[in-house]
């Protein structure tokens, strides 16, 4: 479906009106979504379809998934998630998990943004440059 300039203009405004304090506020997004459907104004599939996709790409950038060999302690977690908002922000959605595989060290995934310093990933370069 072609969405028209208006459209997005309007999807980027009621985006923009659906943050609080740079946070995304889901309350907000499902007035919207509730208030686009029941006035109906002229284009509003198109203006829904971009808020939809606009609201899926702000919850991908403020994910993050935190793999590492060991279990990461409690005041160790903290401490990422304070590192990591100064940089990114604050209203991030943290996981963290355990993979063996890793053998040491940690892998941090930020939305598109992937920061890897395990061992598993410097041998298989290492590998690769032989």
């Amino acid at each position: 479906m072609k969405i028209t300039k208006q459209a997005q203009r309007e999807a980027r405004q009621l985006f923009r009106s659906c943050l609080v304090n740079g946070v995304l506020d889901e309350d907000k997004v499902r007035q919207c979504a509730r208030l686009l459907g029941t006035m109906k104004p002229r284009g509003f599939m198109g203006i829904l379809s971009r808020l939809h996709r606009l609201v899926k790409l702000e919850l991908a950038r403020r994910s993050v998934t935190v793999e590492s060999a060991i279990e990461i302690t409690g005041a160790q977690q903290s401490d990422l998630r304070r590192r990591l908002e100064s940089q990114y922000g604050p209203g991030l959605k943290m996981g963290f998990h355990t993979n063996p595989d890793l053998i040491g060290g940690m892998r941090i995934q930020v939305g598109s943004d992937l920061y890897d310093g395990s061992v598993k990933t410097r041998l298989n370069k290492l590998e690769q440059s032989f």
